[in-house]
């Protein structure tokens, strides 16, 4: 993930893991950039993408077409910096002009706002060129589980997974429910969504953690506040070019659907349980009413989280980053607190709160997650 240095360093304070370096300088990262070869690799897809016979590789054309639109935010952003050099090199002759006292002026006050916009600009173009060089995922799958608090942590958490569903939807976003595990009031016990969409892994890799809820429960009859938890972790999505699971390595086992309490809602056998024999990792997935679906999710989670758990054995973190992701579920491991009787919901990694809390479990997320994201340019900012 792109956290910037200080980021970095409250992660390791709450959660004492052993994270990467921090990144290389914006202006070194831009100088190592060789922006003519990017300019003669983006003609290259532009004269690629024009041949006809290309439309019969959907998943090449894609690929493609995803290159393209990084390069060319990138070479855009590239010439907006060097129109804005361009801009503070002609206001440097005006600021030559000590006879003329007014024009002095302006040129000294749009110098500096020349000097804030290259700044922003400087920025911008790093964090484009760290997205491409990163290679982010375009899909990630979160995992949502009841933590402390009983029935209303499975309700709270059942609220969560259909906020940033309605999130990924306000967003274009494709999502998937790969797995689903109901008590009988409606809660979940855990669940598996994936989030399928440029910039969705950028925009969410901050909200893995355990998140608090302080409201009266559906359940309570007294009118008490009660305070509960419900965790969420985030895994990259595999593809077949990161991770190919052997055949002969899986166990595959089709059983009925079952709902809320355990009983069986579907007499035909459509729920698929995968075993990976090796690792002793086991899936299940039955949120669909075709077998074939629910194979195909199960199969896409058990990669992921099997490609999740090689990353971490290769860092030396054993149950490493998710372990930091969501903490043991206590209720005083959190990174937001949702405040019903208050309605205000507060992020205490960057100490911001907001008000409106229906609306944003509605899925108006943007407030929050642009909040994070400027939290992590203002630090560069005074880094640079």
């Amino acid at each position: 993930m792109l956290f910037v240095s200080s980021f970095l360093h409250w992660q390791r304070e709450n959660h004492g893991q052993s994270w990467p370096s921090p990144e290389i300088p914006l202006q070194a990262r831009q100088e190592e950039m060789n922006f003519e070869e990017l300019q003669q690799e983006y003609q290259a897809l532009v004269q690629e993408l024009q041949d006809p016979e290309l439309i019969s590789d959907y998943q090449r054309f894609y690929e493609l077409s995803k290159k393209k639109t990084k390069l060319e935010k990138i070479l855009k952003k590239k010439e907006e910096l060097e129109d804005i050099r361009s801009q503070l090199i002609e206001n440097q002759e005006l600021l030559g002009a000590e006879d003329q006292p007014e024009l002095l002026a302006l040129a000294e006050a749009e110098t500096k706002t020349l000097q804030e916009k290259l700044k922003n600009a400087q920025i911008d173009l790093e964090e484009l060129i760290s997205k491409d060089q990163a290679n982010l995922p375009d899909a990630l799958i979160m995992e949502f589980r009841a933590g402390a608090g009983g029935e209303e942590a499975a309700l709270f958490a059942s609220d969560l997974l259909s906020m940033y569903q309605k999130y990924a939807t306000e967003n274009g976003w494709k999502t998937t429910l790969l797995e689903e595990d109901r008590t009988d009031i409606g809660g979940i016990k855990n669940a598996a969504l994936e989030i399928d969409g440029e910039d969705s892994f950028l925009r969410l890799q901050y909200e893995a953690g355990v998140h608090r809820v302080q409201r009266i429960p559906e359940t309570e009859k007294a009118g008490r506040i009660h305070t509960s938890t419900a965790t969420i972790a985030l895994i990259p999505k595999a593809n077949t070019k990161q991770f190919e699971i052997n055949p002969a390595d899986l166990k595959t086992e089709f059983t009925g659907s079952s709902g809320p309490g355990g009983q069986n809602v579907n007499k035909r056998q459509t729920a698929v349980r995968l075993t990976h024999i090796p690792s002793g990792l086991v899936v299940l997935s039955q949120s669909s009413r075709s077998q074939q679906k629910n194979k195909e999710a199960a199969l896409s989670l058990l990669e992921s989280k099997l490609l999740a758990q090689k990353k971490e054995k290769d860092q030396k973190e054993a149950a490493g980053q998710r372990k930091a992701q969501i903490g043991w579920a206590k209720r005083v491991e959190k990174i937001r607190t949702y405040n019903y009787p208050q309605d205000r919901i507060t992020d205490h990694r960057i100490e911001q709160s907001w008000h409106g809390i229906e609306k944003i479990m509605e899925g108006n997320l943007n407030p929050i997650i642009e909040a994070l994201t400027e939290f992590q340019r203002s630090v560069k900012t005074k880094n640079t």
